[in-house]
């Protein structure tokens, strides 16, 4: 898919609002650095940044991020780093972000799971990795996107190690209206914390924060 073609063609793609499973799992967290994958027109970083947060916004889009710029606006100038890049190709720095955040980001499968592991690996010790999707069972196949293709939030959580806590993992009704023209009425969710490293002490702490 071209997806500067799709924002071009319409002029607004989302509601402008931030993700609901956002809302409701990330309220609670201890602002810090957020990784926000498939940032679309920009919702979600703009909530985590007004909340304390410093964002990395990533998605394929320019016009997407030029959008997502111009609504932040200079309020939250050096609060989010609006960047264009594919993280399905694209390193990350590893145990840099305290949360996480795919959101309604179709995560292609790849061999051995890389492009998963990688963003599994780019959360920091102690910090959170959260992933809400559309319920599968709300999804058809159509020519160019086979639902089959992409990982379900229980399969994320089946690849995690002890080095993780999963907190949530379920699928529940959306909190705000399917979008024009699709059935979605469910979402899946995953939130999981990855484990806190452990000082000379034995007390809990994370590197480099």
């Amino acid at each position: 898919m071209d997806w500067d073609e799709m924002y071009r063609g319409r002029e607004r793609v989302f509601s402008g609002a931030p993700n609901g499973v956002l809302v409701a799992e990330a309220s609670d967290l201890a602002p810090g650095q957020a990784l926000d994958v498939g940032c679309g027109e920009g919702a979600d970083a703009i909530w985590l940044a007004r909340r304390g947060w410093r964002v990395t916004a990533v998605d394929l889009s320019r016009t997407a991020l030029q959008r997502a710029a111009a609504t932040a606006g200079p309020e939250l100038a050096g609060r989010v780093a609006w960047t264009r890049a594919d993280l399905t190709v694209t390193p990350l720095p590893a145990g840099a972000f305290d949360l996480v955040s795919i959101q309604y980001f179709p995560l292609p499968r790849r061999p051995g799971d890389a492009v998963l592991r990688r963003l599994l690996a780019a959360v920091a010790p102690g910090g959170t990795l959260l992933f809400g999707s559309h319920d599968p069972a709300d999804l058809s196949a159509r020519p160019g996107f086979d639902p089959a293709e992409y990982y379900r939030h229980d399969e994320i959580a089946g690849l995690l190690d002890d080095d993780w806590a999963v907190l949530v993992n379920e699928t529940r009704p959306r909190t705000a209206p399917a979008p024009e023209g699709t059935r979605h009425t469910r979402d899946t969710v995953l939130r999981a914390q990855r484990a806190p490293v452990l000082g000379d002490n034995g007390h809990r702490r994370t590197e480099g924060r």
